[in-house]
């Protein structure tokens, strides 16, 4: 996983903010991708995490059933 990576996964998700749940299941996926990577002692950890949570910054419905 790297930066490049994190910044298109981000903008696949605002192309699909109107459709709040695939969204918001796209960010939890990101998320989870990025704690793998930190647990496994990936490169950058810390840079790809900050460029992560920029996600936050996409307004749509984040709701769970």
């Amino acid at each position: 996983m790297n930066e490049k990576q994190v910044k298109q996964v981000i903008a696949c998700i605002d192309s699909i903010k109107e459709d709040y749940e695939a969204a918001h299941y796209m960010e939890d996926n990101l998320y989870l991708d990025v704690l793998r990577h930190i647990a496994e002692g990936g490169e950058n950890a810390q840079s790809i995490a900050k460029e992560a949570l920029k996600s936050r910054e996409i307004d749509f419905n984040r709701y769970t059933a």
